[in-house]
């Protein structure tokens, strides 16, 4: 469970959707992501990624639907990688990440077909590449 450094009260986690951000990638033209808030995942013994839509039948969608009524209907299919309970809040080289954090952004750039060039953790704005 994350916590918000101002509030300080309790936020929920969600899942990365790899099928919305390649769709976002595609019609933003972006060339890398940031990934911010890395540490928030922290303490989690699984992490899940969103790669793929299917209908109520079962039928696998290729792409992001542009029909609002699809989409409410579609299940999400998530691909589950293990998590780390290291406290990365610290770190500023990608090397000194948890192996299992590392393999996180790597799997993002497979999935999501576009490099990850800045890492953010903790509550500070600075991202480190």
């Amino acid at each position: 469970m994350e916590f918000g450094t101002t509030t300080g009260r309790p936020r929920r986690c969600g899942w990365l959707d790899i099928v919305a951000l390649k769709y976002c990638c595609q019609i933003n033209g972006f060339s890398s992501l940031n990934l911010t808030k890395l540490d928030a995942l922290t303490g989690l013994k699984e992490i899940k990624l969103g790669i793929s839509y299917c209908t109520e039948d079962g039928k696998i969608l290729e792409s992001f639907p542009a029909n609002l009524d699809l989409l409410e209907q579609t299940k999400v299919k998530y691909e589950v990688l293990p998590g780390w309970e290291e406290d990365i809040a610290l770190v500023r080289d990608y090397n000194d990440l948890p192996e299992t954090a590392r393999l996180y952004v790597e799997r993002i750039e497979e999935l999501g077909g576009i490099p990850v060039h800045y890492i953010g953790v903790g509550p500070g704005r600075d991202c480190w590449s």
